[in-house]
């Protein structure tokens, strides 16, 4: 099996039944945790969904470092660039359709104007929301933040990444936006695996000494999703390059040109807009880079709506046999 040993991935990789499950953020609840314990600068403001974004638990244990805004996500934002400017290290959380959504102004002015230090955490983004339906689905987060300027963004892969990325956020400074989805998706990380803003890396390879036919560059859960679809063309005798990309800004251009010079084909995968997204920032970088040919696998310019998280992953087009099919529109475009 071609997976990457330097990735120090679970050992039961490929088994859906068997693989453990947890929501990216419960990895924020831990992330925050681990972070207050750290550095008491560390503080925490939350919209009215505590328990929904995994506050809980720094609420508890520093309740004196937790401010509770009430349904105010755009004053939120503005009191927490406050406290930034005064020397603390705010954490904001709502839902990402609330926050970003509802408080961009306040984010992209307040804080990312003025170089405030506040990470701006989105909970339930993207469509596995799931019952929810449209209003509540955050599938334009990433397009929103990816263009304010000092904006760093992180889409962790899963529970174990999405710890990673909240405690590296405490230790950037500036302002971070972290993605978070609220449905269990498979833990296939360790505590093992690294994670560095600004860094990708490839967790399926191709034989050694080869060139991969294709690269699927993906980020978030999805990544798994995208694995699977690997798997399955391994079978078939197709090379495959999988790399996780939990970092969209700033993106690792070097892993991305070299897998692009490599495949000479593109295949990249989010739970998000198509425009926008991560997806968008690798082909605005190869087309002045090293152009290739992209298929992407997303949300096609249409809204969300009700549904279990998997059905609305597969009517979206973004399951493994999704992915199978754009990796061979891909690599006949590039014949």
């Amino acid at each position: 099996m071609p997976i990457n040993p330097k990735a120090k991935l679970v050992e039961h990789l490929l088994d859906v039944k068997a693989i453990e499950q947890k929501p990216t953020r419960d990895g924020y609840g831990t992330g925050l945790l681990a972070a207050g314990d750290e550095n008491p600068s560390v503080v925490a403001l939350c919209a009215d969904l505590m328990e929904s974004t995994r506050t809980e638990a720094f609420a508890q244990k520093y309740p004196d470092r937790f401010v509770e805004m009430g349904v105010a996500e755009q004053n939120m934002a503005s009191v927490a660039a406050g406290m930034a400017l005064m020397g603390k290290i705010p954490f904001i959380s709502s839902y990402a359709m609330f926050s970003p959504g509802r408080n961009w102004e306040q984010i992209r002015t307040t804080i990312a104007y003025n170089e405030a230090n506040v990470k701006i955490c989105g909970a339930h983004a993207g469509v596995s929301v799931g019952p929810d339906g449209a209003t509540h689905q955050a599938i334009e987060d990433i397009a929103l933040m990816r263009p304010i300027a000092n904006m760093t963004v992180f889409s962790p892969c899963d529970s174990v990444e999405a710890h990673k990325a909240t405690y590296a956020a405490a230790k950037i400074t500036g302002p971070v936006y972290v993605r978070y989805a609220r449905e269990k998706t498979p833990v296939f990380t360790t505590a093992q695996t690294p994670f560095e803003p600004g860094k990708a890396m490839a967790f399926w390879v191709e034989p050694v000494r080869t060139k991969p036919d294709v690269a699927i560059i993906s980020c978030g859960p999805l990544t798994h999703n995208a694995i699977l679809a690997a798997a399955e063309l391994e079978r078939e005798g197709m090379k495959v390059r999988v790399i996780n990309n939990p970092s969209i800004k700033p993106l690792d251009k070097e892993t991305i040109l070299k897998a692009a010079k490599d495949a000479k084909a593109i295949v990249t995968v989010e739970e998000h807009q198509v425009a926008g997204g991560m997806g968008s920032a690798i082909a605005e970088f190869l087309a002045q880079s090293y152009p290739v040919p992209v298929e992407f696998i997303g949300v096609q310019n249409r809204f969300g709506q009700s549904g279990t998280p998997t059905e609305l992953i597969e009517h979206y087009g973004m399951g493994a046999a999704h992915i199978i099919e754009a990796v061979t529109r891909v690599i006949a475009r590039k014949s």
